[in-house]
Formats: C-alpha cells, sequence, structure tokens
C-alpha cells in the first residue's frame, strides 16, 4: 500500500538556486512574518521572541537594517539591488543578506512552494483561513517556500479515524480544518448525549448514525472541498493508500489495553497508526506505530505481561466483561487529547519525526501532567522491529540509541548546532 505523507523538503542548494534565478522563477524573499523584530543594540537584530525559535544577527550595518524592511515579499531580487543601490547598499550585500537570511531559515517566498502551493495561492478564501497554519509551518520549514509547500500537500494525504466519540470525532474534524484533503471516520451505533462535543458532533446529530454524523462535522470543519480522487464511486479505480488511520475508540478498555489484533491489517500493509483516547480520567496519546521500526500494541501488550504476569488474565476479564455505556472522558481531557493527537499526526504527515512515535503520552487529572512511557520492540513480537533496533544497535559499535524525543540536546549539542549556523546568526538567549 502507498503510505504517503509530505516529503521533508531539504535546504541549502535549493534556497541557492532560487536567490540567484536557476533553474525557476526568482525568489520574493520576505522575513518571516510570524517572527516579530526587534534590536538588541544599535547593530544586533533578534528574530523571534520564544527560545524555541528566536535568533539574532549581527552585526548590522545602518543601511542594511532598514533595507531589511524591504523584504517583504513584493519584489524580487532584480528590483531589490535596484531599491539597495539607492540607499547604498551594493548589490553583492543584498544578494548575500538574503542568501544569510534564507540559510538561517528567516526567509520565506511568496512565489515559491511550486505547482501545488501555486494551486492553492488562487483559493484566496481557503489560503486566508489558513494563514495561521501557515505561519506555524513556517517556523518548522526553514527552506524558501516550504512552508505553503507542506500546506498543499496536506490536500492529497487520506487519513482515516477509527471512533466516533468525544475524542474521535473533535481529533478528525481538526485535521480537516488543519487541511488534510480526506479524513474519514468509521464507528458503529447512534449518536448519544454523551457523545456531543465543542467542535464534535451536535445536538442535530442526536440520533443519527455516527459515522455519518462524524462525517459531517469533518466535512463541516474543512476550509475547501477535498479534491476528487480516483477512487470515486463508479471510477473502477483502486483505493489509494493512507496516509494513517488512528485509533480513537470509545471503548476505555481499547483505550487502556489497545488489540494487536485490530491493527494487524495495518501492519501487513505498512500503514502508520495512531492511537489516542480517554480512560478512567486518564488522556493517552500513542504509541504512533511505524511497522517494523517502533513498538506496536503487540509490544506494548508482551512487555505488561513480562512485567505483571497478572495482566493477560485482566485484560481478558476487561474485554469480556459488561461494556460501560459511559466512561469518565471529561470534556476539557477529551478536548486536550484530540489537539495533541493531531498535533502528533500532523508532525508525522508534514515529515517530521514526533514524539509519540514508540512513546504513549500519558495526563491524569486532576494534575493535568503529561508523562511519558517508551513501548520498545519486544523481542517475540512478530513485528520485527526488535530485530531493526538490534540491527541498527549493532552497527553504531554499540552506541546509545537515543529514543525518546522528550530528552532536551546537552550544553555540547547546544553549542555544536550553534556553531553550525552562518557567520552572524546564533540562536538568542531568551
Amino acid at each position: 500500500m502507498d503510505n504517503s505523507r509530505c516529503p521533508d523538503h531539504g535546504t541549502g542548494m535549493l534556497a541557492q538556486t532560487r536567490i540567484h534565478g536557476h533553474g525557476g522563477p526568482v525568489m520574493h524573499p520576505v522575513v518571516k512574518p510570524a517572527l516579530r523584530r526587534g534590536w538588541r543594540d544599535r547593530n544586533t537584530v533578534q528574530f523571534g521572541m520564544t527560545p524555541a525559535h528566536a535568533l539574532t544577527l549581527g552585526p548590522v550595518a545602518t543601511a542594511t537594517g532598514s533595507f531589511l524592511d524591504l523584504l517583504d515579499g513584493t519584489r524580487g531580487l532584480p528590483l531589490l539591488r535596484e531599491e539597495g543601490r539607492r540607499a547604498d547598499v551594493p548589490a553583492d550585500h543584498v544578494d548575500a543578506l538574503v542568501e544569510r537570511l534564507a540559510r538561517a531559515g528567516l526567509l520565506d517566498d511568496t512565489r515559491g512552494g511550486g505547482p501545488a502551493a501555486d494551486a492553492l495561492r488562487e483559493k484566496t478564501d481557503v489560503l486566508e483561513r489558513l494563514r495561521p497554519d501557515l505561519a506555524s509551518l513556517s517556523l518548522l520549514t526553514p527552506e524558501p517556500g516550504g512552508a505553503l509547500a507542506r500546506l498543499a500537500a496536506r490536500r492529497a494525504l487520506r487519513v482515516r479515524v477509527r471512533g466516533a466519540g468525544r475524542v474521535g470525532a473533535l481529533l478528525a474534524s481538526v485535521l480537516s480544518g488543519a487541511g488534510v484533503g480526506e479524513v474519514d471516520v468509521c464507528d458503529v451505533g447512534r449518536v448519544e448525549p454523551w457523545d456531543l462535543a465543542p467542535g464534535g458532533l451536535t445536538t442535530e446529530s442526536l440520533g443519527d448514525r455516527r459515522d455519518a454524523a462524524a462525517r459531517s462535522a469533518v466535512r463541516r470543519a474543512a476550509p475547501d472541498r477535498p479534491p476528487r480522487h480516483a477512487h470515486a464511486p463508479g471510477s473502477g479505480a483502486g483505493e489509494p493508500g493512507l496516509s494513517l488511520v488512528i485509533f480513537a475508540p470509545r471503548d476505555d478498555v481499547a483505550v487502556h489495553a489497545p488489540d494487536p489484533f485490530t491493527a494487524e491489517p495495518l501492519m501487513t500493509t505498512g500503514t502508520p497508526h495512531l492511537y489516542a483516547g480517554v480512560v478512567e480520567g486518564t488522556g493517552v496519546v500513542g504509541p504512533l506505530v511505524l511497522p517494523g521500526e517502533t513498538g506496536c500494541a503487540g509490544c506494548l501488550d508482551r512487555d505488561r505481561t513480562d512485567r505483571d504476569p497478572a495482566w493477560p488474565r485482566l485484560v481478558t476479564q476487561w474485554r469480556s466483561g459488561r461494556s460501560r455505556r459511559v466512561g469518565a472522558c471529561d470534556l476539557t481531557l477529551a478536548t486536550a487529547v484530540a489537539g495533541l493527537a493531531a498535533a502528533h499526526a500532523l508532525a508525522f504527515l508534514d515529515g517530521g519525526s514526533p514524539s509519540a512515535a514508540g512513546t504513549r503520552w500519558e495526563v491524569s487529572l486532576p494534575g493535568l501532567d503529561w508523562r511519558p512511557r517508551p513501548v520498545r520492540p519486544h523481542p517475540e513480537c512478530a513485528c520485527g522491529a526488535a530485530g531493526r533496533e538490534k540491527r541498527e544497535h549493532s552497527a553504531t559499535d554499540g552506541g546509545t540509541r537515543a529514543t525518546m524525543a522528550v530528552q532536551r540536546p546537552s550544553t555540547k549539542r547546544r553549542r555544536e548546532a550553534g556553531a553550525a549556523r552562518p557567520t552572524g546568526t546564533w540562536r538568542a538567549h531568551v
């Protein structure tokens, strides 16, 4: 199965090629509007406020500082060189400044992103609605034009959410509202009063089929009608691959102890899948399973059995017992879980590696302190991830393999990262 997600774009040559006008239209640079600008002193300018994204640039001459205001996306390089000449900034200084800002990840390109981005620019109403998402992506995408390219690429993605309760319906709507082109929802039964939630199922859907009501919520949230695919009814074409499947069950046992059997078809086809839900006042997001690469539901089940011999007996009782009609699924907690799960899903779909990969994040009321619980590949699980991990471990000569994205980089790594930045740009200490 073709499991597609947005490509991870490179920097360097792309930015340099577009700056100098080879192999495509000349870029129209703009200093990323998402970053606020301030002067630390007469010769040092800071872009951004928060520690995650703030950068400083210096030394900056007075004329060059004034020239920064011209980088607003309305001018190409030839016109910028002409404007620079009038402001006593030589053409070679203009080129050097633009390239320096681009390499630092501070520039966007109002004409970049490729054909899909151009098509999205023509949908003015859609793009205006997605402006906050585009601004956020610009902070995560270093290359000019890359943010709009990723946003446009979401329109071609296909996600399925299994579960249309308080978490699942809202999660599906959030993904649709963020620009994912096709979000399908699967569930059984009819909408009950306790399924309703702001942003998810509404009072008008009471008594309707859950899956149909959730799909209606997805359509309402979408900024645009989803693109037509070749698998439309009557087309005779095969179904395209799913980019991601999300398990968001209403049953609390399925949240706490996900059944490996339900994910077997996805493991066979290599389809990435993510777990999310609420059980007894505890929110759960993860793991994000990359079949054959990260720990899966089977690995989680076997690890629990190793640590607690009574685990299989308990799970059997829970699954065979009388199911609850209403679980302890606080509205605020369900909303938080849906939001975090959607964020992890989008990070993956956009080509990143979210911390939910191989990790189960849990948060309980009333403390609301998210805790990571690793889901390590189990050697007895048929998924094969343990064998891959062992091979990678051997390839590094026994070195420690960092699998927890929650670990903060060491001081040494931060220094190395700073040393790799272009001359004159560095991470701000704020």
